[in-house]
């Protein structure tokens, strides 16, 4: 049975320093408007999977909801019910894009958006797809073609090839 993020050890998880260090290796740094993309393994729903901790005691959590921990301690992430993605592309681990809220928020924001034409929720593929296809074309991207294979994955996702922009001005 899967345990409460509440119940899970999360000052303990934070402050491992080679979990820390695990989780900033698999986060595809950008500039700081842009989505930084989990590079690690993805979720059914999207959402980076990440494993802190040691081999005698780990956890597999959120790796939006551990970097949300790390960025503003760990009773913040365990007092908000939600962390929403202002960029609607859940393995983004971008700590600009996080906006704590409730479910009913995060509900409101998918219903708000998720018809508009070439944005991050009406990707054909779904939240899990689009995410392994952006995380493949940056692994198998070149250091200097890694932003057009991110482009073109993203592209590939969308009826006509649209592709919305941030609605959220970070």
């Amino acid at each position: 049975m899967r345990r409460s993020r509440a119940d899970l050890p999360w000052a303990e998880l934070v402050g491992h320093a080679p979990s820390r260090a695990r989780y900033t290796a698999k986060v595809f740094r950008r500039g700081d408007g842009q989505c930084w993309y989990w590079t690690g393994g993805i979720s059914s729903t999207g959402h980076g999977k990440f494993r802190a901790g040691t081999g005698d005691w780990s956890e597999v959590v959120s790796a939006h909801e551990y970097g949300y921990a790390v960025e503003h301690g760990h009773q913040a992430l365990i007092d908000t019910p939600v962390i929403r993605h202002t960029c609607d592309s859940p393995s983004c681990c971008n700590p600009r894009h996080w906006l704590p809220g409730t479910r009913q928020d995060n509900v409101l924001d998918y219903a708000s958006r998720s018809r508009l034409a070439g944005h991050a929720l009406a990707d054909v593929r779904g939240p899990r797809g689009r995410a392994d296809a952006i995380r493949e074309a940056i692994l198998a991207a070149k250091p200097d073609e890694v932003e057009a294979a991110i482009r073109e994955a993203i592209r590939a996702g969308q009826p006509g090839g649209a592709q919305q922009d941030g609605l959220w001005e970070v």
